[in-house]
């Protein structure tokens, strides 16, 4: 039996199979809910074909060989309802992904705790419940946290990782390096809604969807602005390095400018930034900001962020060699 397991065959469980069989892992996808058989089977289809897809389209993009879809696809294994307890039993590491609903996070919790060994780590893929919500729903909520993949689960790197405070160091750790493992980059956020990439996209598409309304820009000319101007720099930057990077006084004072012109509860700069102005901690030209940079070869720093954002102008075919001198 698989080491590992995604209780919920949807989208998010499906992602979730391709990334641990990517990597070489078995891994049990199982269907929470009981079905006639012929729904079940059909159900079990789509699943596959949509892994299989999702495989061929990363091979027919270079980032892998075709050859290797097979094997990938065949360490997916298929659980139904009935095999749940046994499938269960085996896993080391649950990721429930069950619909976005506080009943049906109730109903697989539940049915986790009474199959799972009571040393098996168990996340929930949520994006919208606190872990505080479900911690109490579970068996064993030392063993407990939210993991939170973002789509497509087997193409980007980053999840999350948010615990309660009951939640235990080892569970944590175990949960590190198995996605590590699988060459996922985790991070840790608090208990807070919206972890923090979604968080920080709803103001992005929201503030987006604005401006079409306001006229401001059309969707095509928003759409270019935020993939080769926003997207290269924080694809190349984080988003705290970029205010240390360019000062903290100047978020200071376009955010003081935005307040007073667009919406001040939208553009009020947060006390933390008061705080840093009032202190001169103004980030990489005053040697401390978000991050400390006394003693650090602040030129080295400098090219290399440079460095990251060339990259980042070259993989989009933007970059050009100097022109020639045309005159006579």
């Amino acid at each position: 039996m698989a080491r590992y397991a995604a209780y919920g065959a949807g989208r998010m469980g499906r992602g979730i199979a391709i990334a641990f069989a990517y990597a070489g892992h078995a891994i049990a996808l199982i269907d929470s809910r009981r079905r006639e058989p012929a729904a079940a089977a059909r159900l079990r289809d789509e699943a596959f074909a949509e892994i299989r897809q999702s495989l061929e389209i990363l091979a027919q993009l270079g980032a892998m060989d075709a050859g290797a879809i097979e094997a990938i696809a065949g360490r997916v294994q298929w659980v139904d309802a009935a095999g749940a307890p046994a499938a269960l039993l085996a896993a080391d590491m649950i990721f429930e992904g069950v619909p976005e609903t506080l009943e049906a996070k109730r109903e697989a919790l539940a049915e986790i705790g009474r199959h799972c060994r009571a040393e098996a780590v168990v996340t929930s893929t949520t994006s919208s419940i606190l872990v505080t919500q479900l911690a109490p729903l579970c068996v064993h909520p030392e063993r407990f946290l939210n993991l939170h993949w973002l789509n497509p689960a087997y193409l980007i790197p980053v999840v999350e990782l948010s615990m309660h405070p009951g939640t235990g160091t080892e569970a944590v750790e175990r949960t590190r390096a198995a996605m590590t493992s699988i060459g996922k980059l985790p991070v840790v956020c608090g208990v807070a809604p919206g972890y923090i990439v979604p968080r920080l996209q709803a103001l992005v598409m929201n503030e987006a969807a604005r401006m079409i309304e306001e006229g401001v820009a059309t969707a095509e000319e928003i759409d270019r602005a935020t993939r080769y101007g926003l997207g290269l720099r924080f694809a190349a930057i984080g988003v705290v390095e970029f205010i240390d990077f360019g000062g903290a006084d100047i978020l200071h004072h376009a955010s003081r400018e935005m307040a007073g012109s667009i919406d001040a509860a939208r553009y009020a700069a947060p006390p933390v930034i008061g705080r840093m102005m009032e202190e001169g901690r103004l980030g990489l030209k005053t040697g401390e900001g978000f991050y400390d940079y006394r003693g650090r070869d602040t030129g080295a720093y400098r090219r290399d962020v440079l460095g990251r954002t060339l990259s980042q102008v070259r993989d989009a075919g933007l970059w050009r060699p100097p022109a020639e001198d045309t005159l006579p």
